[in-house]
């Protein structure tokens, strides 16, 4: 069945799936020329990289080279399907167009169109064939050309695939990956900008996982390729042309991040900052920022939407005393709210300021630039309310 899907069903997608692309192949223009640049050598010490982070002299032991995370997924998808003959990628243009943001660059030539599928423009029927896949055996890796695409395919998503292994008493095991960009990219519209990280972390069977950096985008691709469990995996395009240091232990073929487990990317002790997905460079900037003005923030890379985190931000919590949540979805019934009620519930007498949570606005993503930066979270909206935490201006009430 899945040889039919390869070889039969994607000459006839094929033309239209491309132009169904154009739209977000222009915000993917952000390839920038680090595209270009993979396994770059030494950074040597870099005092303000573009990501966000700042680096000591020390790094440069660790970190030996640059990867971009476009290479860093491509290089994580290669290595399992090399280690593992049940792993195989579909969706549309992965395989002779090779991607629409080329993050399956060269695997159709590697591995064949039995294990590189294209597919019509149907996401819920692929999405269905994967997930059938997975219950015999298959590890099916499902790409998304962007995420507001799987709206057409939830049922299977929800229903079929994190749903089987609870109401079969154990007996179906669902090791599906559904992955792709997600979130606002630049200039694509209302339908193309939603972020889809509290949508599907509400749902149990699911693991929902964000990555931000080439290390999370590596360790944590493998680990949802490896698990028995459907992962959603939510990547953003804007960052598939940056490039990261990363370390040789990254590189090696067994490197892999635990699922659940969040990453403190700076210590603090006077506000802690959750963030996941391209608001971590923004809150890396933020701290930076307001490290100048005597303030020192924490900064959590949430990694992992569901399971999340819980221990590591209340402890973060417990320690600075105030937390300032960051994501670009919507706010009610966000990812920042149920932090928040994480913290409230298990650290409310450590907090010495009300929660700030920055998220994105309550409409729907305008298209023209200069409306569509206003709808969507900016250093200067962190850097404020971390003030207001530490109750260092004016809270907004007051100047109502």
């Amino acid at each position: 069945m899945l040889a039919i899907a390869g070889k039969g069903v994607a000459r006839g997608g094929m033309n239209a799936s491309r132009i169904r692309s154009q739209s977000l192949l222009l915000a993917s223009k952000s390839y920038s020329s680090t595209a270009k640049q993979s396994n770059k050598q030494s950074i040597s010490i870099v005092s303000s990289h573009p990501s966000g982070r700042r680096f000591n002299a020390s790094d440069e032991l660790l970190y030996e080279h640059e990867m971009t995370v476009r290479d860093a997924l491509n290089s994580a998808l290669d290595e399992e399907m090399s280690a593992d003959p049940k792993v195989f990628i579909m969706g549309e243009e992965v395989g002779e167009y090779q991607g629409a943001y080329k993050i399956t660059k060269g695997l159709l030539d590697k591995y064949g169109p039995d294990r590189v599928v294209d597919t019509p423009i149907t996401e819920a029927g692929f999405t269905g064939i994967g997930v059938g896949a997975a219950y015999h055996g298959l590890r099916p890796v499902v790409e998304f050309m962007t995420f507001n695409f799987s709206m057409q395919a939830i049922d299977h998503i929800i229903n079929s695939a994190a749903k089987s292994n609870y109401m079969s008493a154990g007996q179906i095991s669902v090791p599906i990956v559904f992955r792709g960009p997600n979130g606002a990219a630049a200039g694509v519209g209302a339908q193309h900008s939603q972020c889809y990280a509290a949508w599907y972390s509400s749902c149990p069977g699911l693991k929902v996982l964000a990555p931000y950096s080439s290390e999370d985008a590596r360790g944590l691709l493998k680990a949802a390729i490896r698990d028995p469990d459907p992962v959603v995996f939510l990547e953003n395009e804007l960052l598939y042309g940056e490039s990261f240091p990363v370390s040789a232990e990254v590189l090696d073929s067994s490197f892999s991040l635990p699922i659940g487990k969040a990453k403190i990317e700076l210590e603090g002790k006077d506000v802690t900052i959750t963030a996941f997905s391209k608001m971590v460079g923004f809150a890396l900037k933020a701290a930076e920022i307001l490290a100048k003005e005597g303030i020192s923030a924490e900064v959590i890379n949430l990694r992992s939407i569901r399971p999340l985190d819980r221990s590591t931000i209340n402890a973060s919590v417990r320690k600075t005393n105030r937390l300032v949540t960051v994501e670009e979805g919507f706010p009610q019934h966000g990812v920042g709210a149920e932090i928040c009620a994480s913290v409230v519930e298990d650290s409310f007498e450590y907090l010495d300021a009300p929660v700030e949570r920055i998220s994105g606005s309550d409409v729907p993503t305008p298209y023209a630039a200069n409306l569509e930066r206003m709808a969507f979270p900016q250093i200067e909206d962190i850097v404020r309310a971390a003030k207001r935490a530490c109750y260092r201006s004016v809270p907004m009430a007051a100047t109502a």
